[in-house]
């Protein structure tokens, strides 16, 4: 009972993480219906900028306990950077090309991945030596449960990811720009003939995904403090793992994002915990070849029917 209560713990936690980092995946597709393979680039960077920045404000000393004020702070920061990074790369990269075939997106996506692992390699930018994330989180243990250690930053990341899944479904269900959303991802040319300014609500769809990505890197280094270098494969599996999330969940559908990235977690820690800890990959795109199978459009995705 201890061992399946910990492994709910620690997949649940890591789950939420999936979830946060699909959200990206699945906003972006939703609304301009490709993938931005970019986006795991973007949460490493969220937990590359969360370093610099506590390392930059002295906060990165081993002995100095975490606050919660200073990991705010860093979160912000993170946030701010990878939004303003997202607005950047829509605005370059793929606005001109918002007409040309998918096949020339998908490209100009996997080259802005490239483009990012390889710049971070810089010796004046990240670098290619692992760093280790300073403690700003406590790690102690916050109550103990019929044996089961609950840590306190395993809290701080199941509510931080909460509070951040219900502002995002406030803010597309109950604001005018989440509505401008809705409208351009039912349709981009009758939102434009509408008035909706197509061009902004696809940069705010970017900027949010791109700062919820941040997010997600930060609470993924918080966790598991070791930083591997930028083109380590570890970030492109974590992104690989979080698209299987939105694709498992039903991509385009924010909750069934987060419902993805819980069960991907689960499958993944239960896996590894009483089958083979060798095999968790497998587990995970497993699950991918079965939803694909049964059903395409994903556990909570609808199937989209087209008139002819």
């Amino acid at each position: 009972m201890t061992k399946l209560l910990q492994t709910l713990v620690d997949g649940v936690s890591v789950g939420c993480l999936y979830g946060l980092i699909a959200l990206g995946y699945t906003m972006v597709y939703g609304i301009l219906k490709f993938i931005n393979f970019a986006h795991s680039d973007i949460f490493m960077l969220g937990a590359w900028v969360s370093f610099i920045v506590a390392r930059a404000l002295g906060w990165a000393n081993p002995d100095q306990p975490g606050s919660l004020g200073k990991a705010l702070f860093v979160l912000a920061a993170a946030m701010l950077f990878c939004g303003v990074l997202g607005f950047i790369i829509e605005r370059l990269a793929y606005r001109p090309l918002r007409r040309a075939p998918r096949l020339n997106v998908l490209i100009t996506a996997i080259g802005v991945s490239l483009f990012i692992q390889n710049t971070g390699q810089l010796p004046w930018l990240l670098g290619t030596q692992p760093q280790r994330m300073p403690a700003l989180l406590p790690d102690s243990t916050l109550l103990t449960v019929a044996e089961v250690q609950i840590r306190q930053v395993d809290v701080v990341v199941i509510i931080t990811v909460l509070v951040l899944m219900g502002a995002l479904e406030w803010l597309v269900h109950r604001t005018k720009v989440g509505r401008a959303m809705r409208a351009v991802s039912f349709d981009t040319r009758v939102a434009s003939l509408m008035g909706v300014p197509v061009d902004r609500v696809i940069s705010i769809t970017f900027v949010i995904g791109s700062s919820l990505a941040a997010a997600a890197g930060f609470l993924y280094a918080s966790k598991y403090p070791g930083l591997n270098q930028p083109a380590h494969a570890t970030w492109i599996l974590l992104g690989l793992k979080a698209f299987v999330a939105a694709v498992v969940g039903g991509i385009g559908d924010i909750r069934g994002a987060m419902f993805g990235g819980l069960l991907i977690g689960m499958i993944e820690f239960f896996g590894a915990a009483y089958l083979s800890p060798h095999l968790k990959d497998v587990y995970v795109f497993s699950l991918l070849i079965l939803v694909l199978l049964v059903r395409p459009a994903g556990l909570m995705g609808k199937p989209v029917l087209e008139k002819v």
